[in-house]
């Protein structure tokens, strides 16, 4: 009678993942590393690689099942920065006083292995009446055109759903098992360009200054506040970013200056009427200074929620019995891929502490992996119990 392969180590996976430099948008042996195990466990595995990003799809189980529950992360991580400011080698995986460093090993390889080890045991141990589906992208934190979407574009293309999905990304701020995530504000910025006349700036009259008409524009926008916040999330908020000339002379106005925006917004607004509402005081600053404003937009994601239910239940009660904590329903932070798949089927997120995440030195710690594929495996017994 054939043996049960040992449980999958969440811990060595995540270190076999680390040691692959996958910088987005490289791939770089780490979709390979997950594929061999899932397509080992009788995962069919399918490639979704579009516009030079590397993209895996992995199902348990029939296409078109009754029910499916879905896991979605990426393997990409952003560039270490200062390799020398690194107390450790950023693609290393060394553990040290049982905190393992690396890039990516909060965000959010330790995830992905994690998910994809309970994924793993769980069809092997308890066979479920419906099918484990597994998205994980190359591309989360780059451009993100060619990553989840283009997984969602090919499920839809060939008749995969997922009914439920839970994206693995760093939720908890502090402590494991403290917060969950049932929705995302939005984000959008707007670049603005000023043209007026150049002149010297003994004759301001005889000059339109682009650099005046963008500074009443940015006052007008700070000035009115886009709303107070909802039952599910803290007010949006607009935040000037960047206020460039290029303008090396003392004694000169320029003819154009630039300023860009950063808006995060609730379920108040949405990137259209936002969009209409920065072009109307952008008019309003042109129809008085007679400086021409011209916006240039770019919508990354609309605010969403997944209304707290029998789903997000069902997750809140996994974490808390395993960690003891019950995780608070949060809105917050910035955007995940979440705001892709929500389009498709329901969404939450759930992963480990997210403190270090980007940072030189970023590392977790090893007891939290074991903890979150726990979590994970748990999720998956309810959801097919």
């Amino acid at each position: 009678m054939p043996q049960t392969p040992p449980p999958v180590d969440p811990v060595a996976l995540t270190a076999d993942l680390v040691r692959c430099a996958s910088v987005t948008p490289a791939e770089g042996g780490a979709l390979q590393r997950l594929e061999l195990l899932l397509s080992g466990a009788g995962f069919a595995c399918h490639r979704v690689d579009r516009g030079g990003v590397p993209n895996l799809f992995a199902r348990w189980g029939a296409r078109g099942a009754n029910r499916s529950f879905g896991f979605n992360g990426h393997t990409d991580v952003v560039p270490v920065g200062d390799a020398a400011a690194w107390t450790q080698d950023p693609f290393g995986a060394a553990v040290v006083g049982g905190w393992m460093y690396g890039r990516g090993t909060t965000d959010m390889k330790s995830g992905v292995a994690a998910f994809a080890a309970a994924a793993v045991d769980f069809v092997r141990e308890t066979p479920p009446d419906g099918a484990v589906i597994l998205t994980i992208t190359g591309d989360e934190e780059g451009d993100a055109e060619h990553g989840t979407v283009a997984l969602l574009d090919w499920m839809a293309a060939n008749g995969e759903r997922m009914s439920h999905c839970l994206v693995g990304e760093p939720t908890c701020p502090d402590r494991m098992g403290e917060m969950m995530k049932i929705g995302r504000r939005g984000s959008m910025t707007c670049w603005f360009t000023a043209t007026g006349v150049q002149g010297h700036s003994a004759y301001p009259h005889r000059a339109k200054n682009p650099l005046s008409a963008l500074v009443a524009l940015l006052a007008r926008l700070e000035a009115e506040p886009l709303d107070q916040g909802t039952d599910h999330f803290d007010a949006s908020t607009l935040a000037i970013t960047t206020i460039d000339c290029g303008n090396p002379a003392t004694n000169v106005i320029p003819a154009q200056g630039q300023a860009t925006v950063n808006i995060r917004f609730n379920d108040t607004h949405s990137g259209a009427s936002l969009t209409e509402w920065l072009r109307g005081h952008a008019d309003a600053v042109q129809a008085e200074t007679g400086v021409q404003i011209d916006c240039r937009l770019q919508i990354s994601g609309e605010s969403f929620l997944t209304p707290p239910g029998e789903f997000s239940a069902l997750v809140r009660r996994a974490v808390e019995a395993e960690t003891g904590v019950e995780p608070g329903y949060s809105t917050s932070g910035g955007t995940s891929d979440a705001r892709f798949v929500k389009d498709h089927c329901p969404v939450v997120e759930f992963g480990l502490v997210g403190k270090t995440m980007h940072q030189v030195d970023e590392r977790v710690e090893v007891a939290q992996i074991h903890q979150l594929k726990a979590i994970y495996g748990r999720i998956l017994r309810d959801y097919f119990a």
